[in-house]
């Protein structure tokens, strides 16, 4: 890995690593954050991933150097995207600087979003005479069509608290105390059931397009295969005994 660092364990980090550039997401980042993902998706030790920034900046955005020629990288996104959501492991953003354009994208794809309250968030494309074509399936998803559009079409720069009031982000924490919450956060989700939480996310973002009978025909099928879970009969059990589950993963 040349541009971001992997260090797995219950609660992984992934880290894009290169502050002298503001961590731009090109596609060298796109193709080893796919590989990254992969890999920690393999590794059955690996319960969260924690997504991070090096340096003052989280991410300004893509590489416009990669962009030069009419070349937009749009199916890398499609595989960075479609790999975030089919991990069948939380990923929480922790963004402590400007997380802005592709950045952005990157952040919002992440399942929680724990962000400083020195951080900025906005879809700067669009100064630059571009627009955020892939990021806007992730960023409408989370944010009202209105206000997607104003940020889209003025390119301007939010602050943390705006970013939580327009559903950007999931907590707002300061500065000082920003990895703290993270991982404590992150270690909450990883001692819960592996398999529950898997199966979970996968009935989440494949419900979600949905119409409303046929969403909950399907939530009712996932439902049965998370009650036949292992997993679910040690939770009901040691809820009942007081004790503390043991979770198989299975």
């Amino acid at each position: 890995m040349e541009t971001i660092l992997v260090e797995p364990g219950a609660v992984a980090r992934v880290t894009l690593n290169r502050p002298d550039k503001r961590n731009p997401i090109g596609p060298a980042t796109v193709g080893e954050l796919v590989q990254a993902f992969a890999e920690l998706k393999a590794d059955p030790n690996v319960r969260v991933i924690v997504l991070a920034g090096a340096g003052p900046v989280f991410s300004a955005g893509g590489d416009l150097s990669a962009m030069q020629g009419g070349k937009a990288g749009g199916a890398s996104f499609v595989d960075l995207f479609s790999a975030m959501h089919e991990l069948g492991k939380p990923t929480v953003a922790m963004v402590h600087g400007p997380a802005l354009a592709g950045g952005l994208g990157l952040v919002v794809a992440c399942d929680i979003v724990m962000a400083s309250d020195a951080a900025t968030f906005g879809t700067t494309e669009i100064a630059v005479g571009l627009w955020p074509m892939m990021i806007t399936a992730e960023i409408v998803r989370s944010v009202g069509r209105k206000r997607a559009l104003e940020m889209m079409l003025t390119g301007r720069k939010l602050d943390a608290n705006e970013a939580l009031e327009c559903g950007l982000v999931t907590r707002v924490v300061p500065a000082a105390a920003l990895e703290g919450a993270t991982l404590a956060l992150a270690g909450e989700i990883a001692a819960r059931s592996p398999a529950a939480v898997a199966l979970g996310l996968k009935a989440f973002y494949r419900a979600q397009d949905m119409e409303f009978e046929p969403q909950l025909r399907y939530l009712q099928s996932e439902l049965g295969r998370v009650l036949a879970l292992e997993d679910a009969a040690e939770g009901i059990s040691a809820f009942l005994g007081k004790r503390t589950p043991v979770w198989k993963g299975r």
